[in-house]
């Protein structure tokens, strides 16, 4: 059950022009002694341990190691959420937040057609790899033929070659001309389109080895004493172990006769998906945590090399949860929780709060696509978790929650869930809000439990 406890006033004073003109906090504070909020809660939701999977590396299994990818979808999850809570007759599986297919894949395996939606063409093309399975002799043949091109390789034909800017200050010389010879030899491949973007993926996963960005780190950090690996060792190690994965998925497909189950992924935004209203059994997925990642960064280096940007500041605005919105209004739309917290947010950092409104408005807005999108009786699963940013709780779940409800979907379970394996930051500096190393001091977990939102339209 659900826990809805009254609010305490004095946590959090309703804010009145919370900001005069250009200047800092206006000292116009009304205090709400007087009025009681009943918000929900789901601190007092014990954590269910049948969905725990902490010892279970399923990120290995099928296609899901083709390529890192921050705060992976844990694909346990997602099966357990299909075997468990799929609604009678469920023909087709949603992810609007497709990231790297992790739901898509689940869904094949479980001969269920599926749809994704992800504004980042990286994620596009990680997802749309994982999902096609190819016939493993096939693959092999190619793979065999890049390989022995590799003698061909001459360093003095990629001296100058013209790439994006900012892949010279990534890569030095050596690794860049051999990666450039890569992508070169994979693009004059004779075979399917799907078999080259295979390798294209690969050689994606690669590029963070065999650049001086600091491999322990998902934030762009040079690491000046990087040992950088050679990238076409590096290519034949990884393209192994993605071939063994592909006949695993093959051949897994092939025994249940699902090699042909229907798997679409659209560049979409998840605020506007543009699929058919009503043509979605169920939606799962795992919709990006407030301020804690900026996506476009951490693909830059394929997004330049595959020339799928040519402006990282304009791509970054597209994304939900980004600091680069340019939002100045601290106005949330559809939740009073998500209002307060804002405004208890904007009392330490006015441009923080900004970013927090902007993504609860971005979700508002994907709760009404998600309901009208849904067939009725359709289920939605969402996976979200709350944090603590500049000691403000932030309730990510119960305010999507709460939007989801307002957009006509009702409750059926709400489940809590730790994430000891979840593939992503979880100590931010309680003092600066952004995220940080164990040796800091003023560390603080702040995913240590996330929330799967189990909603009936």
């Amino acid at each position: 059950m659900l826990a809805n406890q009254t609010h305490r006033a004095s946590d959090t004073p309703t804010v009145i022009d919370l900001f005069a003109g250009t200047g800092g906090l206006s000292g116009a504070v009304q205090s709400d002694l007087d009025i009681k909020k009943t918000y929900i809660d789901f601190d007092d939701i014990p954590v269910n341990p049948d969905w725990a999977f902490d010892s279970i590396r399923s990120v290995e299994q099928l296609t899901h190691g083709y390529h890192r990818y921050p705060a992976k979808f844990l694909p346990n999850v997602v099966k357990k959420i299909i075997e468990d809570h799929s609604p009678a007759n469920c023909n087709v599986i949603a992810d609007l937040f497709a990231g790297c297919g992790t739901t898509l894949v689940e869904a094949k395996v479980h001969g269920k057609r599926s749809i994704g939606t992800d504004i980042n063409p990286v994620a596009q093309l990680i997802t749309r790899v994982k999902t096609t399975p190819i016939i493993p002799e096939t693959l092999q043949l190619s793979y065999e033929n890049l390989i022995a091109q590799f003698d061909e390789f001459n360093e003095a034909n990629y001296s100058d070659i013209q790439k994006h800017e900012r892949l010279d200050y990534w890569f030095k010389p050596q690794e860049k001309s051999k990666i450039a010879f890569l992508f070169d030899i994979v693009h004059e491949l004779i075979a399917e389109d799907f078999t080259k973007e295979f390798f294209y993926v690969c050689i994606s996963h690669i590029l963070k080895n065999c650049s001086r960005w600091l491999q322990s780190s998902t934030k762009p950090q040079v690491d000046p004493n990087k040992n950088i690996p050679d990238p076409f060792d590096e290519f034949k190690r990884h393209c192994q172990k993605m071939m063994k994965s592909n006949e695993e998925f093959y051949n897994d497909l092939n025994k249940k006769g699902y090699l042909d189950v229907p798997c679409d992924i659209l560049l979409k935004d998840a605020r506007k998906t543009q699929l058919k209203s009503e043509s979605v059994d169920m939606i799962i997925t795992s919709p990006p945590y407030v301020t804690s990642y900026e996506y476009a960064d951490i693909h830059q280096l394929t997004a330049y090399w595959m020339e799928y940007v040519s402006s990282m500041s304009e791509f970054r605005k597209q994304f939900i949860g980004t600091s680069y919105s340019g939002n100045t209004s601290l106005e949330v739309r559809g939740s009073e929780q998500a209002q307060d917290i804002v405004y208890a947010l904007a009392q330490k950092s006015k441009h923080i709060a900004q970013d927090v409104a902007q993504y609860f408005n971005d979700m508002q807005d994907v709760a009404t696509e998600m309901a009208r999108i849904l067939v009725p009786d359709g289920h939605a699963c969402i996976v979200i978790g709350n944090t603590k940013i500049k000691d403000v709780d932030i309730k990510s779940a119960e305010v999507f929650y709460e939007f989801l409800k307002n957009s006509g979907l009702h409750r059926i379970e709400v489940i809590k869930r730790s994430i000891p394996h979840k593939l992503m930051p979880t100590l931010r500096d309680v003092k600066t809000g952004k995220f940080t190393k164990l040796d800091n001091p003023n560390c603080k977990k702040v995913y240590p439990n996330e929330y799967i939102l189990i909603m009936k339209k």
